[in-house]
């Protein structure tokens, strides 16, 4: 069996206090909690001013025989960069981060909070944040009215610009960013992955956390992807999505909600949708990777509390062990 651990991210259950969920994973047999730094989780503010927050983290987490490789704040690094800031945000950020909700004071100060993630990571005793970093330029996508290759350019230099200081801190205090690839990131697909690593100069603190649920929708390949950036691949999370594309139903979502059948795709739990599990597993195998692989639990149409023990099943069935041999050795002669 391989020993990778396997992990349930909390962002999804923040809406509950952590000792209720990390009960839960407990009893259903997870190795680990995925941290988010919402609701009672994992708050920064708290672990960089409380010398006592972290240790009683970890002892909570000890007391139901679960551990944390990595915390994530996806929430407050997407102001970071975003154009523009509005209710949406108002609706995700920290009173403290949102203010008097001036785009660029809110923008400084998601800076200041993703810098400080950084170090209260490196307090708690975790390597890896996960999370978002925004983007200036995907309100763009569609192309028109015209966007100039100026603009684009002006759109991954405002990123630059903004996230190579934080990842200063970062290199300062010892812990590596993933960025979830993820359409309304400046890194969404294959060629705007490549980009992004460019415009950071490919520091080697920067890097990816993997989700193969937003690939599926926009028709991208997942093994080809994890094989292309292989040494970039920090973290991996466990999401599907379902492809319902019936000639009214399109890839854009016609604003319509999640858990619609009238949604061209849609999140769904691991193991009921279009991710190929199987060649991720093991396209991950080949790479060598082997952290932490966590569930994240999404689907509109099924109870969480019968999706992320299911999810964590299906996947732990994946985990085989790799063989130390080729299954061909077998048939030499031993002369």
């Amino acid at each position: 069996m391989s020993n990778r651990p396997l992990t349930l991210f909390t962002g999804q259950w923040a809406d509950l206090p952590l000792e209720e969920v990390a009960e839960l994973a407990a009893g259903w047999g997870y190795d680990g909690l995925e941290l988010a730094c919402w609701g009672d989780h994992f708050e920064v503010d708290r672990a960089l001013a409380e010398d006592d927050y972290c240790q009683g983290r970890r002892e909570l987490l000890a007391r139901h025989g679960l551990d944390c490789w990595i915390i994530s704040n996806h929430l407050v690094g997407q102001a970071v960069c975003d154009h523009p800031i509005d209710e949406r945000h108002q609706a995700i950020l920290p009173a403290r981060i949102w203010g008097d909700g001036d785009p660029e004071g809110v923008r400084q100060r998601a800076a200041q909070e993703m810098a400080d993630t950084g170090r209260a990571a490196a307090k708690f005793g975790v390597e890896t944040v996960v999370g978002f970093t925004g983007s200036s330029i995907w309100h763009t996508i569609a192309g028109f009215p015209p966007v100039s290759a100026a603009q684009i350019d002006a759109g991954y230099q405002d990123f630059a610009d903004r996230w190579n200081p934080i990842m200063d801190v970062y290199d300062e205090v010892g812990v590596r960013f993933a960025l979830e690839v993820h359409p309304t990131e400046v890194a969404f697909d294959t060629w705007t992955t490549q980009r992004t690593l460019e415009a950071m100069d490919h520091r080697p603190s920067f890097g990816i956390n993997f989700d193969p649920s937003h690939f599926v929708w926009q028709f991208l390949d997942v093994p080809d992807f994890i094989r292309t950036y292989a040494d970039k691949i920090f973290h991996v999370d466990c999401k599907d999505a379902k492809r319902r594309l019936d000639g009214r139903n399109g890839v854009m979502a016609s604003h319509i909600g999640f858990g619609s059948m009238n949604r061209g795709w849609d999140f769904v739990s691991v193991g009921h949708g279009d991710v190929p599990w199987e060649d991720m597993i093991r396209m991950l195998n080949e790479i060598g990777y082997d952290g932490p692989i966590s569930i994240e639990w999404e689907d509109a149409g099924m109870d969480r509390l019968v999706g992320a023990p299911e999810a964590l099943e299906y996947i732990r069935k994946l985990l085989w062990g790799v063989p130390e041999g080729s299954f061909d050795d077998a048939f030499a002669s031993g002369e």
